[in-house]
């Protein structure tokens, strides 16, 4: 639904994220842009995806489609999580069918120097994107991103992406001392970078923390949760609302609120009502449709779309997302029939 004349910060995704009373549920998609869009194909062809992320009409174009198409109530910025990396200096790439790849593993403290301190005229072109961005969006939300430092860590430490996390764990209880310092610099690193989105103009931010579920809760609370609350108190006086999300984090969904957050993500593994039960009530939540179901016939989807709607309204607040991202064949005409489909049955 179209915000015209509303400052983005009192959208109405703004105010579900702050609990506050809405006319309806907001919706947006993670990964809502990228390649599930035949127009953000094109706008990429022939270009990298670092490129792509540090080049403000670029931004600002993809990043603009889908609200264009799909009518969400809110645009993501964006990029990707190793685009601060990038710019502080960490020496990798992001491979088509891959994933980032870093060519100098972190492993050891004497690696810690390859990783400064991010400082706003590391990314003046984040700046110009979002202000870009904020102009075009109108009453539209912007949300910032950056990834949350369990996730960087683990990149770096791997060399890319892992199933087993086996580096980083043998690094986290083998030498706790260098993880905690290694995920120190890697929160102020994701901190500065949402604060540089917000004081440009992003109305809400989002920490992304796609690997932390590999994780038992001890080890979350021990190794994990004070570096993400430093990453997230980085907004802190900017009136911004913080999304926190991570991938099968069922077990860890209250302690990632208590690291900071207003909106809890939930991924599509646990029902909204259990993920409200879990978190004492006290935090809006996000989610979560399982992407896989946009591929399933129309009535079915729209069932379950009906049901996530309903169990979000007994929640504090509900953001109406999928339980991870968009997957790339998905067919961009049922991601607008279900954001509709969102508006009319939630419409108070």
């Amino acid at each position: 639904m179209s915000e015209t004349n509303v400052d983005p910060r009192n959208s109405v995704l703004v105010k579900a994220a702050r609990g506050e009373e809405v006319p309806y549920t907001p919706v947006w998609f993670m990964r809502q842009a990228g390649r599930s869009l035949p127009e953000y194909r094109k706008v990429r062809e022939g270009v990298g995806m670092l490129e792509s992320c540090r080049r403000p009409d670029l931004v600002t174009e993809i990043t603009m489609q889908p609200v264009r198409r799909h009518h969400v109530d809110a645009a993501i910025f964006f990029s990707d999580i190793v685009v601060p990396l990038a710019a502080v200096g960490v020496d990798l790439d992001i491979v088509a069918g891959v994933g980032p790849v870093v060519a100098q593993p972190i492993r050891t403290r004497a690696d810690l120097d390859r990783l400064p301190e991010l400082t706003p005229d590391a990314v003046p072109d984040i700046t110009e994107s979002v202000k870009l961005l904020t102009a075009e969006l109108g009453g539209t939300p912007l949300i910032g991103f950056a990834g949350a430092p369990f996730t960087l860590a683990s990149y770096l430490v791997e060399g890319g992406p892992s199933k087993n996390h086996e580096n980083t764990k043998a690094l986290m209880y083998g030498d706790p001392e260098l993880w905690n310092d290694l995920c120190a610099r890697l929160a102020q690193i994701s901190g500065a970078f949402l604060r540089v989105q917000a004081e440009a103009g992003a109305s809400a931010v989002q920490l992304f923390d796609s690997w932390v579920g590999n994780l038992p809760l001890a080890d979350y609370l021990r190794f994990v949760q004070p570096h993400s609350r430093q990453a997230l108190a980085a907004v802190e006086g900017l009136d911004v609302p913080k999304i926190h999300f991570g991938v099968g984090t069922g077990e860890l969904l209250s302690a990632m609120g208590e690291a900071g957050a207003d909106v809890v993500g939930v991924d599509f593994r646990v029902d909204l009502d259990a993920a409200r039960e879990r978190t004492g009530g006290q935090y809006a939540l996000q989610g979560n449709l399982d992407p896989a179901l946009l591929f399933a016939p129309w009535e079915p989807l729209e069932a379950k779309v009906d049901e996530i709607v309903a169990a979000g309204r007994r929640a504090k607040g509900h953001i109406f997302n999928l339980g991870h991202g968009v997957l790339p064949s998905t067919d961009p005409d049922v991601i607008t029939r279900v954001v509709a489909r969102v508006h009319e049955i939630s419409a108070r």
